[in-house]
């Protein structure tokens, strides 16, 4: 964070201090909220968590070298005390960013965002220093704590924004006003609490209501539903996706033999051409869109398509490759899964799976309300309908749905097994694997199958050392 002194964010927050000896004494570290990553001149800040309470590691915090603690009450430590500390957290990000000159860029979808935010983040850093999330900190917290990284130096601040009720995206928006907003899609993820595909799109399109005269709507011109938001917006527009009309476009785009898409890109400025290290042909949209924010950025075509074919995955069990000793290769996409993503990680696996034989190992799609019974049932047909050679379905309810919409598809069907837990799947897939087979595994991040790549691999790898 830039430097600022403990009065300056008392006086930000709206905060009282707390046994603050020297109040020009500067946070110049980190702002963190886990006390075993304090630095020299960090910012702790203190939430009163479900099972952990910030409050009791204040000291140690302190000891490790914290220089002030934002919390709700007095811990015997310097400390800035405020009422919400939430909403402190938020109002100290909203300044430090309004200080500096970096451009800020927000998206947000039904899916593919923590991807297409790793993309974003890869080309604008051939431009200059920007700062980026961790993994999918795209919340009331995680966001603040991205921005609050940015430095004098940081050029770029790219922000995802996530939203489970109608409101969010303004909170968040409200907390660090974006230059350029960036909408992928309109899915079905969180259908359960939006109550329908209309009041996700309505979520969806706060982004591009908070946008200046004077910013970018970045739009898909594939998704209708995201589209129509162009009239909900006094930002200029520019649409990506394969639509004759995208200003940001992608044609003949097709599969390499394992999996990777490649496709011509268009701008406005040139063409060129990228195949991509990813996997899977969803991510051609991703592609697109962050081409689309690269080209508002400044760079050329050609600059935009060696980035994107360079470009790797910067998060965890996204699409995550592994190939075991013995050719068995995983593809970890275990952080979550909605209808669409889940759609799009099979044609993915069958894809790379051509001549061998594919393995889906699947879970739970969370907070899909009615519709659960009927998008479970649907991703287990489209199983056999691409010819995944097995489906284990792993869990409780919502993967027997998922067995039985393979099971009644058709003859298939008889090759999908029902398992009770990841244990059951680990055994089970332990007995049965053979080189070459390619096995996918997905699932809302609380059905925790990612449990399953790393159990198989540290036993491939135990195995080939017991044998050395």
């Amino acid at each position: 964070m830039i430097a600022l002194s403990l009065a300056e964010i008392a006086e930000i927050v709206g905060g009282q201090s707390y046994d603050i000896p020297d109040p020009a004494a500067t946070v110049s570290g980190p702002v963190v909220i886990d006390s075993r990553a304090v630095k020299q001149g960090s910012l702790f800040v203190a939430f009163a968590g479900e099972r952990v309470d910030g409050h009791d590691y204040a000291r140690r915090a302190v000891e490790a070298g914290a220089a002030v603690v934002l919390a709700a009450r007095p811990v015997g430590v310097p400390a800035i005390v405020v009422d919400d500390v939430v909403a402190a957290l938020g109002a100290l990000s909203r300044a430090v960013v309004g200080r500096l000159g970096t451009t800020v860029v927000a998206l947000t979808g039904s899916a593919g965002k923590t991807s297409t935010k790793d993309l974003i983040a890869q080309l604008l850093e051939r431009k200059g220093p920007t700062v980026y999330p961790e993994g999918n900190l795209n919340n009331e917290i995680g966001l603040p704590l991205t921005a609050l990284r940015a430095t004098e130096e940081t050029q770029h601040l790219v922000l995802e924004m996530g939203a489970r009720y109608i409101g969010d995206i303004c909170y968040l928006t409200g907390l660090v006003p974006p230059r350029i907003g960036l909408v992928l899609n309109v899915g079905t993820a969180h259908i359960g609490e939006f109550g329908g595909r209309e009041q996700i799109a309505q979520a969806k399109g706060e982004m591009v209501e908070s946008l200046p005269a004077d910013g970018l709507a970045v739009l898909n011109a594939d998704d209708p539903l995201v589209r129509a938001m162009t009239s909900r917006t006094k930002a200029r527009v520019l649409l990506f996706g394969e639509a004759a009309e995208a200003d940001v476009r992608g044609e003949n785009v097709r599969l390499t033999d394992d999996g990777r898409p490649a496709f011509r890109l268009h701008t406005p400025t040139g063409c060129s051409d990228v195949t991509m290290r990813l996997y899977g042909e969803h991510h051609v949209s991703n592609a697109l869109a962050a081409a689309a924010v690269a080209h508002e950025l400044g760079l050329s075509a050609d600059e935009i398509a060696d980035a994107l074919s360079e470009a790797g995955t910067l998060s965890r069990w996204r699409m995550e490759v592994t190939e075991r000793p013995d050719g068995v290769t995983f593809v970890n996409d275990a952080y979550n899964a909605n209808p669409e993503s889940m759609r799009a990680a099979l044609r993915a696996l069958a894809a790379m799976g051509k001549g061998r034989r594919t393995w889906a190992v699947l879970g739970q799609m969370a907070e899909l309300g009615d519709a659960s019974l009927t998008e479970h049932d649907a991703v287990g047909r489209l199983a056999v309908r691409l010819n995944v050679s097995k489906l284990v379905a792993v869990g409780g309810r919502e993967a027997s749905w998922l067995q039985l919409g393979a099971y009644n598809e058709g003859s298939w069907g008889e090759e999908s097994v029902h398992v009770s837990d990841t244990q059951a799947a680990v055994d089970l897939l332990r007995s049965e694997l053979r080189p070459g087979d390619v096995v996918l595994v997905k699932a809302s991040r609380s059905v925790g199958l990612e449990q399953v790549v790393t159990a198989l691999l540290d036993s491939a790898t135990e195995g080939e050392v017991a044998g050395r």
